[in-house]
């Protein structure tokens, strides 16, 4: 079946680090024909740079300073991030740029440039994901879901992702670096890691990504926001 979305339809998707929410968010854009932005490639890129330039990760006005230098020479969309021309994917994926990209996203500073950047790429309908899309990137979203799954099935998909990138890498420190990523996004003095309070909350842990498309699926239709159509507007 094809969906149509309602016009500037945004939709907020949140959660925690291998909850699934960017395969999630990816699929559900291909479903009703809308861009879909990857937050976190943001904070990637930044954290990426950071270790590049040698800026130090515990100096924010450096990092702040790194981000108003990078944020005119940033392309993102649906096909990704790239900087000064040149598409990056890979070298944002390692653990090392995770990690690097959870402690400058913990900074307000940098937060703050971000955001003006998001709300305008979202002003005309997109599926977004990231951490605080419902709470604070877009907080009148139309509608907005938060994925969870438990630690332990989160790293499962993590070593799963980084095995299938031909990392050789251990499930045990893996899921220790989920445990402190969640410690640092929840702990956070600016723009927690929480679900909104009209956040749909969705455990993935026992379902498949096309179980939970289709929720979501259903939800919108319920809600008015999606119809059933014969073909997507834009093909």
């Amino acid at each position: 079946m094809n969906w149509c979305a309602k016009q500037g339809l945004r939709i907020a998707i949140d959660g925690p680090s291998g909850s699934g929410k960017g395969t999630v968010a990816r699929l559900l854009a291909e479903k009703l024909d809308l861009p879909v932005l990857d937050t976190g490639l943001l904070y990637r890129l930044v954290g990426f740079l950071a270790l590049r330039k040698g800026v130090a990760l515990d100096d924010e006005a450096a990092v702040a300073r790194l981000v108003a230098e990078v944020i005119p020479t940033v392309q993102w969309d649906q096909r990704g991030i790239s900087h000064q021309g040149r598409w990056l994917d890979q070298e944002l994926r390692g653990e090392h740029v995770g990690t690097a990209a959870s402690k400058v996203a913990a900074m307000p500073e940098v937060r703050r440039q971000l955001l003006a950047l998001q709300q305008r790429l979202a002003a005309h309908g997109c599926i977004m994901d990231g951490r605080d899309i419902g709470t604070v990137v877009l907080p009148d979203a139309e509608a907005k879901f938060f994925l969870t799954a438990t630690q332990r099935e989160r790293a499962r998909r993590r070593w799963s992702q980084l095995q299938g990138l031909g990392r050789e890498v251990d499930l045990d420190e893996v899921h220790a670096e989920i445990k402190m990523r969640d410690q640092r996004d929840a702990s956070r003095k600016y723009a927690p890691l929480k679900p909104a309070a009209d956040a749909i909350v969705i455990d993935s842990t026992t379902l498949r990504i096309d179980q939970v498309v289709d929720r979501m699926l259903a939800i919108l239709h319920r809600r008015g926001l999606i119809e059933a159509c014969a073909k997507n507007r834009h093909q």
